[in-house]
């Protein structure tokens, strides 16, 4: 018997019949915080984002279209392998790898920042490092080559991207280490600079400086801790809703997106707003990429 009045079924944006066959984004979710170094609760993040998806009014009167029809399938939640790190990223590079095979696009939800690094890296497989770029959205560099024993902590998927990525691009930075900040200036965008930049400023920066295949990773810490305290290292001055979404919106109407994950989400009981904003990004973001008309 079916109810008369039921909950959407529990996928992101709640999706009736969703099939995998027909869909052109494959979402993956990842409830892992293992390396976390300061407030853990990030593994919760992916069922708060899914949760608040499936109450999104989707029409979207900026797009002006349902994206909920694009064709969109959630996987099981991936289990993290507790004996270590780097199992748990080999593990997420072989289901990415199996999603970029099928020719869709693999959108992963964490979980700790730690997970772009198997997803960046199934990237590469499928592109070359040449032939694609990362775009890096986080108020930290990320980029220690190793933090608290280990090189598959959050602290350090910029230093690892670098590895299977000759392009890797880090937006609204506020927060790094001194030899990060000496050696990788002139590949990030940091947010003091952006004070004295338009967005299409550093949309412009972006766009001439990235291959036409682009990978986001976004760490939710991005987005000032006045519309994003849930996350487990905020950073004041960070971005607004509208800054992120309009840099996304210019940028992927140039750009060809070929994969993305968003982290670093890490819900507060009782506080929705935050995880309503997480899923609309998410929204918007396909939106940008599959609705507009690239130039």
């Amino acid at each position: 018997m079916k109810l008369l009045n039921a909950m959407p079924p529990y996928n992101l944006f709640g999706i009736e019949d969703q099939n995998y066959a027909n869909a052109k984004v494959v979402v993956l979710p990842v409830p892992y915080d293992s390396t976390t170094t300061y407030k853990s609760g990030a593994r919760d993040g992916p069922h708060a984002i899914i949760d608040a998806s499936r109450n999104l009014e989707f029409f979207s009167e900026e797009l002006e279209d349902d994206m909920t029809r694009l064709g969109i399938f959630t996987l099981d939640e991936l289990s993290p392998n507790l004996d270590s790190p780097e199992k748990t990223i080999n593990s997420i590079e072989l289901e990415t790898s199996a999603i970029v095979d099928d020719g869709k696009l693999p959108l992963l939800i964490g979980g700790e920042h730690s997970i772009a690094i198997g997803s960046i890296r199934a990237i590469s497989k499928k592109y070359g490092r040449d032939n694609f770029s990362v775009l890096h959205f986080d108020a930290h560099s990320d980029s220690r080559d190793e933090y608290m024993g280990s090189r598959y902590c959050h602290a350090c998927i910029m230093a690892r991207a670098r590895e299977v990525c000759n392009s890797c691009f880090s937006i609204g930075v506020r927060s790094t280490e001194e030899d990060g900040y000496r050696k990788h200036r002139d590949s990030t965008i940091y947010r003091k600079d952006m004070h004295t930049k338009s967005i299409e400023q550093v949309v412009e920066q972006l766009a001439e400086r990235t291959k036409e295949n682009v990978y986001i990773t976004i760490d939710v810490d991005v987005l000032d801790p006045s519309i994003m305290p849930s996350t487990g290292t905020p950073e004041p001055d960070g971005l607004s809703f509208y800054e992120i979404t309009s840099i996304l919106r210019d940028l992927l109407a140039k750009k060809k997106l070929v994969g993305i994950d968003f982290n670093e989400f890490s819900p507060i009981g009782g506080m929705v707003a935050p995880s309503f904003t997480v899923a609309k990004l998410i929204y918007l973001t396909l939106g940008y990429a599959f609705a507009q008309k690239k130039v």
